[in-house]
């Protein structure tokens, strides 16, 4: 059976033979409704699958890719700060001395440092903002895709897949993850 959905674009191949069910589409949220439909229709309580959408897995691939990417950068973010942190109390330090010293020349210098610490440690922090909104953004379209995945299977098996995906994830395994995606278990 063939079918194109209105409005997806999308060809579904339908093969049934008794006891399963052959769902072929690239869309895998049309899948994950169609399985979640026949589900509630014939009052199925536990279903497994296994799925093969590359492009799925190729674009969680580049998204996996950014959200290390992200990890790094804030890793390196949050060293710098600690760096500048250190100077800031020494020059500090440095400047109070000088006054204390009456050596208004070093005093200047210092807290002219001071200053390009102070702009460097603003920058830093609105970079390591948009660094975090941008990983916010990344982590939601991996925990969207876990859902997706899960919307493959129905019941125990569906909790089962997203509980293993946020696992192998949380172990840093992607290829872990992309077999629980493709076959619903580990």
């Amino acid at each position: 059976y063939q079918r194109r959905v209105r409005g997806t674009g999308c060809p579904i191949y339908l093969h049934m033979v008794p006891g399963t069910i052959t769902i072929h589409c690239e869309d895998i949220d049309l899948v994950g409704d169609i399985v979640q439909a026949l589900a509630a229709s014939l009052n199925i309580e536990n279903l497994t699958s296994t799925a093969n959408f590359p492009d799925f897995i190729e674009k969680l691939k580049e998204v996996l890719v950014k959200v290390d990417e992200f990890h790094n950068v804030r890793q390196k973010l949050t060293a710098e700060m600690a760096d500048h942190s250190n100077l800031i109390r020494s020059l500090v330090v440095r400047a109070e001395d000088a006054r204390l010293m009456n050596d208004m020349n070093s005093m200047k210098q210092s807290y002219l440092k001071l200053y390009d610490l102070n702009r460097d440690l603003v920058n830093g922090y609105n970079i390591r903002c948009n660094n975090h909104s941008e990983l916010l953004a990344c982590l939601k379209i991996v925990n969207q895709g876990i859902q997706k995945a899960g919307r493959l299977r129905v019941g125990r098996p569906k909790t089962q897949v997203v509980t293993a995906c946020r696992n192998a994830i949380k172990q840093g395994d992607v290829e872990k993850l992309f077999k629980i995606i493709e076959c619903g278990g580990v």
